[in-house]
């Protein structure tokens, strides 16, 4: 009992003081809705029997990226997976081009729709942003084939350096906590930045490691990468608008929200995100975190149609926030 006792409280990824947004064990988030479910929630939520029907494929036509591109230009790869090129730098942001979100190949979440860039068509990745370490965001299998081909710098929260490593011991980690930034290229700098979220690759490791969003600051443009997140009391965002300026393009998760009782306070609906917008002041947004992995209970269009009256009711051009399907491609 007292070894039981001891294993349970070492943190496996990150050891440090406590701090604004760590108690010496686990991380939190500071001020905000708690993310924490017990099993009498979880087990009510699943025996409701409230998953919608989705289909087994829906049908995606990749295309092919240039090498470079010195503009800014986001292509949909799907879920939370994007490409971004920006002033000659190749970002990619949670990158899964495995069949399913989950440590069993046989089981989990399978992926509905092809990637929309197949993975030997992607161009020279300089770059990986990894918001947190949950399945569907932290790809073990595809982290290995970049770094077999393109050894990318990976930038990532506190602790999820230590999971990278553990199965790629050469890989080059930048590891930082919330507001820290990091230099990547040539007037190109990465800030991590706070997200409503947790985290946990098993069932003794949840929020031992740190999970956040990515401020991309770039000569073409300010794009923001929210990774995973709940709306919550929505102080981050603003928080974000006062630091960094008006966002240019703001990449937001607008599925994985049902039943909001259960979802709220670590995936933002698609009213949420429409706020992050305008908490934000960004031009352009994104909706991404919807249709490729069926994760929660709402139907797979239902993402698309809620935003569209979220926008409506904000008065929001739709022509500036566009629901991200895979292949699709933004051009700022």
């Amino acid at each position: 009992m007292l070894w039981r006792r001891r294993v349970a409280k070492r943190n496996p990824y990150h050891q440090g003081l406590p701090t604004h947004n760590f108690d010496g064990l686990r991380f939190f988030n500071p001020g905000e809705p708690k993310t924490d479910r017990t099993l009498r929630q979880v087990l009510r939520w699943k025996l409701a029997g409230g998953a919608a029907a989705w289909p087994k494929q829906v049908a995606v036509e990749p295309v092919v990226p240039d090498a470079r591109v010195h503009g800014l230009r986001v292509t949909v790869v799907g879920h939370a997976t994007l490409l971004i090129q920006a002033a000659g730098l190749n970002i990619l942001t949670d990158p899964v081009w495995s069949e399913r979100a989950s440590p069993l190949r046989f089981a989990g979440p399978r992926r509905i729709t092809a990637p929309g860039i197949a993975f030997d068509h992607l161009p020279r990745i300089d770059v990986v942003l990894l918001s947190h370490n949950h399945y569907d965001h932290l790809d073990v299998a595809t982290l290995k084939r970049l770094h077999h081909r393109d050894a990318p710098l990976v930038v990532t929260p506190l602790g999820n350096d230590a999971i990278v490593r553990r199965h790629i011991a050469a890989a080059r980690v930048a590891t930082g906590d919330w507001w820290q930034h990091f230099e990547v290229g040539a007037g190109v700098g990465v800030h991590i930045v706070p997200a409503n979220h947790w985290s946990s690759r098993g069932v003794s490791d949840r929020r031992m490691a740190l999970w956040g969003g990515f401020m991309l600051r770039t000569p073409v443009g300010l794009v923001y990468f929210a990774g995973d997140t709940g709306y919550g009391t929505g102080r981050i965002f603003r928080d974000m608008r006062e630091r960094y300026g008006r966002t240019d393009l703001a990449l937001l998760p607008i599925g994985a929200y049902a039943p909001e009782w259960f979802m709220s306070a670590q995936h933002c609906d698609p009213e949420g995100a429409a706020q992050i917008m305008l908490d934000l002041e960004a031009q352009h947004a994104l909706g991404i975190h919807w249709g490729t992995f069926q994760l929660t209970d709402e139907e797979r269009e239902e993402p698309v149609r809620r935003l569209g009256t979220a926008l409506a009711r904000r008065d929001i051009d739709a022509a500036r926030f566009s629901a991200a399907a895979p292949a699709m491609v933004w051009e700022g």
